[in-house]
């Protein structure tokens, strides 16, 4: 037996810290949440100055080491690189792999404004300085994927480099998430003397950072739009209860990319007629003061159809006006609407997202109160034209961008 009560040649249990505040608990929750909430990307708030000592490290993986695996099996292994040499040769393939343009990109960029400047300034800081980060790590697992679509492999480490970060964040550290090296995948295990049954996830410069005020992102969308219940693209803004009621707010939301600027993609949402073009329930729309300027509280007269229904018109009220990024509006009843329409335009690499999404409620929508059939079947109905009409849009769009020159960002109609 060993000193500590291990056979010989057993691994060691080890064991989680005891916490000051008992799990559940308010002040447990909040100490959590702010880890995982304010674990950012660190580029440009490293310090490339202070030491890290190994050991540091090590507990960051036993940490990371109690995240889930597949079969329960541990198969993940860390590469930690210290000696400069070598780091100065993953340095070189570093940039070689692609990062080199990333730092001509971002000296094109400086000044200009661009949404991704600060970004790139970031990632241009570190292509420059990756050698003189502390410590490098890889986390690498035994075996190769078959590319036959199946999980399987890095179902088995991306959560535990996640967490390897979590616990960088918990003592001081930080570091980002970048794969952008693999493209030199082979030349750095030959490097690194990696079996070629390793495979290599990420790679982690990590130091202490410059401060510890890291914030929660706003550029994340809040939950109850991006979590489906049942269905993809069926949301819900109340507490979900049995059956299934018109008061919990059920909605639909759809969505697609569109290589066109914000801006060409907005002239098509402002058009409350054009929805009409695509759509089998919706037939029209005209402002109401049509020579006014539009800003919330403005309103129109929308024409719908339904075979089983018949033919109705209805009043709404804008609600959100801010070109080119939202718009919505609310049927019927500016507090207590029949339902809530919105566009979201977002831009993203490459050109626009078009986010849609209608919720009905809170008034009354002439749907049994507690029929979830019924609820469901309406949306379903909604999904089929909401996703003809952002299809319709998509197409609109990026034939007008096909017109137009192309700009530095290699797409047609995108602006800075």
């Amino acid at each position: 037996m060993g000193t500590n009560g291990c056979r010989v040649g057993q691994t060691e249990q080890m064991a989680a810290p005891l916490p000051p505040y008992d799990p559940a608990t308010p002040e447990y929750q909040a100490l959590v949440d702010h880890a995982l909430m304010t674990t950012r990307g660190v580029r440009a708030r490293l310090d490339l100055e202070r030491d890290v000592a190994d050991q540091t490290i090590i507990d960051c993986i036993d940490v990371a080491e109690q995240a889930p695996t597949g079969g329960n099996n541990g198969s993940r292994r860390w590469m930690i690189i210290r000696d400069q040499q070598t780091k100065d040769r993953m340095a070189e393939l570093y940039l070689s792999a692609g990062v080199d343009w990333v730092i001509k990109a971002a000296d094109r960029l400086k000044g200009s404004g661009h949404q991704n400047e600060a970004l790139m300034q970031g990632a241009k800081r570190l292509g420059e300085n990756i050698a003189r980060t502390p410590a490098l790590v890889i986390p690498t697992i035994i075996g190769v994927h078959d590319n036959s679509g199946r999980p399987g492999l890095f179902d088995s480490v991306i959560q535990s480099a996640w967490s390897f970060m979590v616990a960088l964040r918990a003592r001081g550290l930080g570091t980002v998430w970048t794969t952008m090296y693999l493209n030199e995948a082979d030349a750095v295990a030959e490097l690194l003397d990696l079996p070629a049954e390793v495979t290599q996830i990420c790679l982690f410069p990590v130091a202490y950072t410059l401060g510890v005020d890291f914030k929660a992102t706003g550029r994340r969308h809040p939950a109850r739009e991006i979590a489906y219940f049942d269905r993809y693209g069926r949301t819900l803004v109340g507490e979900h209860r049995e059956p299934r009621s018109v008061t919990e707010g059920p909605g639909m939301m759809v969505e697609t990319d569109i290589k066109a600027s914000p801006e060409l993609v907005w002239n098509l949402v402002a058009d409350i007629d054009l929805p009409a073009r695509f759509s089998d329930e919706f037939k029209g729309a005209t402002w109401d003061e049509p020579e006014a300027d539009i800003d919330v509280g403005s309103t129109f007269t929308g024409r719908n159809e339904l075979a089983s229904v018949g033919a109705w018109e209805t009043t709404s009220y804008v609600a959100q006006w801010s070109p080119p990024t939202s718009f919505a509006w609310h049927v019927a009843d500016p507090e207590n609407s029949v339902a809530r329409w919105r566009f979201l335009i977002e831009k993203v690499p490459g050109g626009s997202r078009l986010r849609f999404h209608v919720r009905l409620g809170p008034g009354p929508t002439g749907l049994p109160e507690d029929d979830p059939d019924a609820i469901a079947a309406r949306q379903d109905q909604f999904r089929v034209n909401m996703m003809r009409t952002v299809a319709g849009m998509k197409e609109l769009a990026e034939q007008a961008a096909s017109q137009q020159p192309k700009t530095g960002t290699g797409f047609p109609g995108l602006g800075r």
